[in-house]
């Protein structure tokens, strides 16, 4: 045969079932023609030598073939499936094919017309016997090329669903709702979570904020994402001597200063997405009424007594000085600025009386030693059960390794009767006779925050008494404590011995979590210095919470302690969140609206290669996953949450979704784009306590609720699901930024951070430094009017640290703005 056959240039089904009935009839018996697409002309075969032609493609097939014999199939071929493929309605096309006889295996040109015309079709024929006979008979090799050939010639103008904002989620697998007022619940896993109570009279640094709210509440999250029944309490702690120090540093009440106070570590924690059941506060009503009640059962029941012992007394301002009232050289380290109840630097507990060269904090006097009687808790004598309790809850709840070692150097020291009453104003009044000038030591009284402001919690809900089915309710409840390192005795000896004393059945410690020490940069954080981010600055950055949460869980000090870096920040966001998630969202959602109308298709995974290894190796991350975060393992957990995400982006890599597939590979596209969106579903839930307001940003992109954690990798968006808007999860952050924060969050003491482009004080404060820093109430007359001067020069802003060498004042802890008016009255 001396001719040229053209593919159909058409973009359709019917292009696509006349090519394939072509290139087979092609193949098969005439082997040497070439088949391919033209630009210059549509379908068509050609005789050159003579001019004949071909257009219709069943003529020419019947022409290479020299079989021009049909048959009641190829009857209905010609006017009900070519009609239907004509008008591009696809379910009519399907329904005319159904109306065919399956036909015989021979190599006929009625049965390629037939093959050519059930082809497209093969998806929704599946498994009838016409599905079976098209499969079968296209077995032979040549007809298998020719499929190919049929393929690269066709452009098939994919038609797909018209978006309607239809919602398709399978159900069992969302997120479900606790309901207003969160109890235990029989048959669930019940676990009451707490952050230590921050105390309430400074700003949080970052290192506050990671070692308990931002861990606790990031746990807190994946117990509920896992749809375990969680309640996740805190609040500030506001009772005790620092209270008192700040308020007279700041000429406040107490009161004033905790309303003050509280009110700004509620509004860093909301800005940080840490989502309490409730934050209260410990200067309420129930907290003196059960901490009262629980010292008062300790006292019944004999583990109670009274000690007169030798206190520090401060000749200047006539008053007993309580621990944090008193500083001095740590014994143990010989750290030179150790408070009276503990030395922050090496983190043993002290008596104030064991202090090296102790001194009064507020007016640096040399205090005396005078006796007082105070109220002690005998550790000594519960020492045995505490013991017993320590050994199988520490093995039963999993406790971190440094709550462990701290807590048994305690033990292994042996338990001496501790002091639980103060001589303060501000506290729980002991409520006992003859004690009406004391208050409950804070750390006895702050770990029963924890059951007040739960107890508060339930008072809302007007259920006052449902406090007790959490905190006396072992059997069926698991307590997660989260807190910094400096805290462990007080929950793990202090706290539990208490309880234990009471000989009611309380909820004790399951499982203790600890930090180490965030530092800045080659330092440490410090308020007074300009040194460091706090709670209030993350704000100011102009930088989403979700990036900050992100940033300080990755550098969670679990083991050790770790730095804050400006550096490893800004690369971070940049070559984690932006380059891994934000990318693998964006390519993927962009993708599914741009070629499905936002619509995900009709899909089957098994059309991907290799899927069962990839669902494998997310079902392997995703169960390290949660072993991680069963076990708290924050920083663990995070690294596996991204590397589910770095996989999605492989996926999409390995079948190469463009435009290529979707237009040549349906099948495999579709399959890609479903999967896809439901690993994203997936990555949403496991991101979740990390980044919550990202979690909302996918969520509303998906068009979805929220995906609980689930044990496996579901499909659970369905075919039809309609998703929403693409947007952009993370930006770029300019690295220029880095020196500039740098710059700006370590500042010197006595450096303006303003208009002033760092003006000095300290170019004027010598001139009256000896002069001017006196607290005013132990001030004479002259120092007084110094004083009074000094606050009226105003410059906002300012925080200048001033030492007064003549009279032998050590460097001030007292920061006050320095303020200029224009009259001196």
């Amino acid at each position: 045969m001396s001719f040229v056959v053209a593919a159909d240039k058409g973009k359709g089904l019917l292009a696509q079932a006349n090519n394939v009935k072509v290139a087979v009839a092609v193949a098969l018996f005439a082997p040497k023609v070439d088949f391919a697409r033209s630009d210059d002309s549509s379908l068509q075969l050609k005789d050159p030598k003579s001019g004949f032609e071909l257009v219709e493609p069943n003529a020419i097939v019947k022409y290479v073939l020299s079989d021009f014999a049909s048959d009641k199939n190829t009857e209905i071929e010609e006017s009900e499936v070519y009609q239907a493929l004509k008008s591009g309605k696809k379910d009519q096309a399907v329904d005319a094919l159904k109306k065919l006889q399956t036909p015989d295996s021979k190599q006929s040109s009625a049965n390629i017309i037939v093959f050519g015309a059930v082809y497209p079709f093969v998806k929704e024929l599946e498994g009838s016997d016409l599905g079976s006979w098209a499969a079968e008979f296209a077995k032979d090799p040549k007809i298998a090329e020719a499929l190919t050939k049929a393929k690269s010639a066709t452009s098939i103008e994919r038609t797909v669903a018209a978006a309607t904002g239809a919602t398709k989620v399978k159900t069992g697998f969302l997120v479900k709702e606790q309901g207003n007022s969160i109890q235990p619940k029989d048959n669930e896993r019940n676990i009451l979570i707490t952050s230590a109570l921050p105390y309430v009279n400074n700003v949080p640094h970052l290192g506050n904020v990671v070692g308990s709210v931002l861990s606790a509440d990031i746990y807190a999250r994946f117990a509920k994402n896992r749809n375990y029944n969680a309640l996740f309490i805190c609040g500030t702690d506001e009772y005790g001597t620092a209270t008192e120090t700040k308020a007279l540093e700041e000429k406040v009440t107490p009161q004033q200063l905790c309303d003050k106070y509280h009110k700004l570590h509620k509004e860093v924690y909301d800005w940080f997405d840490i989502e309490f059941d409730h934050f209260g506060r410990t200067t309420t009503p129930l907290q003196t009424e059960i901490a009262q009640d629980i010292f008062l059962k300790l006292h019944q029941n004999g583990f109670l007594e009274e000690q007169t012992t030798e206190q520090l007394y401060c000749p200047v301002h006539k008053a007993f000085l309580a621990d944090r009232f008193v500083e001095g050289t740590c014994p143990k380290c010989g750290y030179e600025d150790a408070r009276g109840d503990q030395c922050d630097k090496c983190g043993g507990l002290l008596n104030p009386l064991e202090l090296i060269n102790p001194r009064c904090k507020l007016d640096n006097a040399t205090p005396e030693v005078r006796e007082s009687t105070h109220i002690y808790l005998k550790l000594n004598e519960l020492e045995p059960e505490l013991k017993k309790w320590v050994a199988e809850a520490s093995e039963k709840g999993d406790w971190s390794k440094n709550s462990k070692t701290i807590t048994n150097s305690w033990l292994k020291q042996g338990l001496e009767p501790r002091c639980i009453t103060r001589d303060l104003v501000w506290g729980t009044p002991v409520p006992l006779e003859g004690y009406g000038e004391k208050v409950l030591y804070v750390w006895f009284d702050a770990c029963i925050g924890y059951v007040s402001i739960t107890a508060n919690y339930f008072k809302e809900k007007d259920e006052p008494k449902a406090w007790e089915k959490w905190w006396k309710n072992p059997e069926n409840v698991e307590l997660y404590q989260f807190m910094g390192k400096d805290n462990v005795p007080f929950h793990t000896v202090v706290f539990p011995a208490s309880e234990i004393g009471t000989r009611e059945k309380w909820t004790k410690l399951h499982h203790l979590n600890t930090t180490e020490y965030l530092q800045y940069e080659d330092g440490k954080f410090s308020k007074s210095r300009g040194v460091g981010v706090f709670g209030n600055n993350a704000k100011d950055t102009g930088i989403s919470p979700s990036v900050w949460r992100y940033y300080l869980a990755s550098v969670r000090p679990e083991t050790s302690d770790s730095h804050f870096s400006w550096k490893e920040f800004v690369t971070k966001n940049n070559s984690e969140l932006l380059a891994n998630l934000g990318n693998f969202v964006n390519r993927l959602v962009k993708f599914t609206i741009a070629k499905y109308n936002g619509v995900i298709p009709e899909f089957d995974p098994k059309n991907i290669p290799n899927y069962q290894a990839f669902a494998d190796d997310v079902n392997s991350l995703l169960a390290q996953y949660i072993e991680a975060m069963e076990a708290v393992s924050i920083r663990r957990g995070l690294e596996l949450a991204m590397a589910i995400s770095s996989r999605g982006n492989q996926f999409l890599q390995d079948n190469k979704l463009d435009n290529s597939l979707f237009n040549d590979s349906p099948d495999v596209s579709d399959a890609v784009v479903g999967v896809g969106l439901n690993l994203i579903y997936l990555v949403s839930a496991i991101i979740c306590p990390f980044m919550p307001e990202t979690r909302n940003q996918i969520l509303e992109t998906l068009a979805a609720p929220p995906l609980s954690i689930t044990d496996k990798f579901e499909l659970v968006l369905e075919p039809g699901h309609n998703i929403g808007k693409a947007q952009y999860l993370f930006k770029r952050i300019d690295e220029k930024k880095i020196d500039e924060w740098k710059a700006f969050y370590s500042m010197p003491a006595g450096s303006f951070k303003g208009p002033l482009l760092g003006f000095s004080i300290g170019l004027i404060v010598p001139i009256v430094a000896t002069q001017l820093y006196i607290k005013p109430r132990w001030l004479g007359d002259a120092q007084r009017e110094l004083w009074k001067i000094r606050h009226e020069i105003d410059f906002v802003g300012w925080n200048v640290r001033i030492l007064e060498e003549s009279r032998g004042f050590r460097e001030a802890d007292l920061y006050q703005p320095l303020t200029c008016s224009h009259s001196h009255a």
